[in-house]
């Protein structure tokens, strides 16, 4: 009987997920010394400073026949570091991060949390972003390339 089952399972195909990328994503910064938190809407290819972490969104996608069940986000994540050059850090994170799930695949750092909220997708409205950034926080231009 566990035989038959076994093979069943083997020989039922894979379903694949259809995705469709987005043009950015919502993220939660939270510095986790202060409690400070804060939203950040991201297009692809584009930055953040918070804290002493630099923020790239470099691919959002969704499933596309559920925009709204989740999000999975690629991103790269700098940290200012005391001895590097032009203060520029090493990645402390590289790879996909999925909304459902962010301790999956998550930021392992002793101060900072970084997780992915959603994709923007034509359904959801955007984020309603608060004033200009401070000064420890900054928005940079998408890198072109």
């Amino acid at each position: 009987m566990r035989l038959a089952l076994v093979l069943a399972l083997i020989a039922a195909p894979a379903a694949a997920e259809e995705v469709t990328s987005a043009p950015g994503g919502i993220l939660r910064w939270l510095d986790k010394m202060t409690g400070e938190t804060a939203d950040i809407e991201l297009s692809r290819g584009q930055a953040a400073v918070s804290g002493r972490l630099t923020i790239q969104m470099d691919e959002c996608r969704y499933p596309t026949a559920n925009p709204a069940s989740d999000g999975y986000a690629h991103l790269t994540i700098t940290e200012k570091g005391a001895g590097t050059e032009n203060g520029t850090g090493a990645a402390v994170f590289s790879g996909w991060m999925v909304a459902s799930s962010p301790a999956l695949s998550a930021l392992e750092h002793p101060r900072y949390d970084v997780w992915v909220l959603r994709c923007l997708t034509p359904d959801q409205p955007q984020l309603e972003l608060p004033p200009p950034p401070a000064e420890d926080e900054e928005i940079i231009a998408p890198q072109e390339g």
